[in-house]
């Protein structure tokens, strides 16, 4: 679970994040939408320890981060939009190194990483350094590492970036089934027909504030058509910007 309560980061006079209030419980796929610079990557950098807030608290599976930051940050896999390597590391060795930050070693640890390289089609790269991997691999090395160490909550920044598409379809199924064994997953992401298929909630920031939030059918209750994702979300955050960028070029 993840617990979020008047979350706010400032940069100087401006406002990135404004008492935000979230919760997102176990056994649910969140979509985090928004556009460019609406907050959502200062939030999830927040959420996973990388960012300290400038008021508000955070809780991962009931640990708060604030008071206690390795037990929350321990609950957490974290998936960034650009991913980092240690680039003279093997693939499995990033996975041990990955694995032991959240105190977890042994047998154990190199059966579950050589499941997931083998489920990315990376076990015969498993001996390779990063530094031989193409950028789609080294996304596939960082969302293996994110979950090595089984943690109960998934955070995760445009996840399809730089995937083909097997890799794509393998990580929405695998998503998926951490969600149905209880677990929590929180995603941002661009793409709304990925948003608006595989997640269970839906919420939409804007300026640093969450405008909507629910499922499909709770966000269609607002206007009371069955309009798809990208209608509501056209809506929330500005749909009237092409029509005005046609006028100027009209005028």
């Amino acid at each position: 679970m993840i617990e979020i309560s008047s979350l706010t980061k400032r940069y100087g006079t401006f406002t990135a994040v404004r008492s935000l209030d979230l919760v997102v419980p176990g056994g649910q796929l969140f979509g985090f939408l928004g556009p460019n610079g609406a907050g959502k990557t200062t939030t999830m950098r927040m959420i996973a320890g990388i960012l300290q807030p400038t008021a508000g608290s955070v809780r991962i599976a009931g640990h708060d981060l604030r008071r206690d930051p390795m037990s929350a940050k321990r609950a957490l896999g974290f998936i960034p939009d650009r991913p980092f390597i240690y680039e003279k590391l093997t693939g499995m060795e990033f996975l041990r190194f990955s694995a032991a930050l959240s105190g977890e070693h042994g047998a154990d640890v190199d059966r579950r990483g050589q499941e997931l390289l083998a489920l990315f089609d990376l076990e015969g790269w498993r001996d390779e350094l990063v530094e031989s991997y193409s950028h789609g691999m080294r996304q596939k090395l960082i969302i293996a590492s994110a979950f090595v160490h089984r943690p109960p909550v998934i955070v995760v920044d445009e996840p399809m970036v730089g995937l083909d598409p097997k890799s794509a379809k393998i990580l929405r199924d695998l998503f998926r089934e951490y969600t149905r064994r209880g677990h929590t997953v929180m995603m941002s992401t661009h793409t709304l027909e990925i948003a608006e298929t595989m997640c269970d909630r839906i919420g939409i920031m804007q300026r640093g504030e969450l405008v909507a939030c629910g499922s499909m059918e709770e966000l269609r209750g607002v206007s009371g058509d069955d309009e798809a994702l990208e209608d509501i979300f056209l809506r929330l955050t500005g749909e009237n910007v092409a029509r005005e960028l046609l006028d100027v070029l009209d005028a």
